[in-house]
């Protein structure tokens, strides 16, 4: 394995530079190390004519390598988890827990942990698009520039947000997944923020450009809560940063894995696939719940 070439003159208008500099970000351009990404944060539910009720927490951690490509590209390799939590008192992730109380439902529910290996995808000066994300024939994607919205925050602080509004197909039909099923489309969005000091990103000698940031995310009901077509959505709220090795992440959380998915716990070393959406493994990996019966 080797270091990957890599641009340190800022150029936000530049495609190439912010491809470099996305990719210290999210892990480390020396492709012999891997990196560790950790989200702690809490869910909320959303429901018309109710106030936002937080009511799950959740870890989160991504085992991510870099691998160079022949065309020079960046090919980013990945294992990512998220163990939902119980809520302590303070309205923080407590105890990972494999069974809930539905406190919309009444329901005791089986929780179903996302364990995505991998999710991978190419990191090049162009965006990464899907052929939804445009309609049309998927042979004429277009390639827009890979250029991000920066802001300084004061000279020596830099925010890159990369926000994501999706809207396909439900892997989860309805007809099929009655009480999975959020509906026949899934609307999903991702907006993350990294804090990331302008010196760092300036630095040759760093491979790995340290950050602290937020992610937030909202998505249709997990399916295992089987809430099925109810009004309403869930929206995460997260921090999250890095760490060079999984002995980093909180005590609780690694031994976790380390008992029911120990394989996530490193970076892959090569390309496999493929790569599927947390809904696309649930309806891959599990059945569908028995209809409830009538009362």
């Amino acid at each position: 394995m080797a270091i990957i070439p890599f641009e340190t003159q800022i150029d936000f208008m530049r495609p190439r530079w912010n491809r470099d500099a996305w990719a210290r970000i999210q892990a480390d351009l020396d492709s012999s190390k891997e990196r560790i990404c950790h989200c702690s944060g809490i869910i909320m539910a959303v429901r018309p004519g109710h106030a936002v009720t937080p009511f799950l927490g959740f870890q989160t951690f991504l085992c991510t390598r870099l691998l160079p490509l022949p065309d020079g590209n960046i090919r980013r390799v990945n294992k990512e988890v998220i163990f939902y939590t119980e809520l302590t008192r303070l309205g923080q992730p407590g105890s990972i827990i494999d069974e809930w109380k539905n406190v919309f439902t009444g329901e005791s529910v089986r929780v179903v942990h996302a364990i995505n290996d991998p999710f991978n995808y190419t990191i090049s000066d162009t965006l990464i698009l899907a052929p939804e994300d445009f309609g049309g024939d998927p042979s004429t994607l277009r390639k827009i520039p890979l250029i991000f919205p920066w802001q300084d925050l004061d000279g020596e602080t830099l925010v890159l947000s990369t926000d994501m509004h999706l809207n396909y197909k439900n892997p989860l039909q309805p007809d099929h997944w009655p009480r999975e099923s959020a509906g026949p489309r899934a609307q999903v969005s991702e907006m993350m923020r990294y804090f990331v000091k302008r010196a760092d990103l300036e630095n040759p000698a760093l491979t790995a450009v340290p950050y602290v940031g937020t992610w937030q995310r909202i998505t249709p009901w997990l399916p295992w809560m089987l809430m099925g077509q109810a009004a309403g959505h869930c929206l995460y709220n997260a921090t999250m940063t890095t760490f060079p090795s999984v002995d980093r992440l909180p005590a609780h959380v690694r031994e976790y894995a380390e008992k029911h998915c120990p394989h996530m716990l490193y970076a892959p070393t090569e390309d496999y696939g493929p790569s599927h959406s947390s809904l696309e493994l649930y309806a891959r990996q599990q059945t569908p719940a028995p209809l409830k019966e009538p009362t």
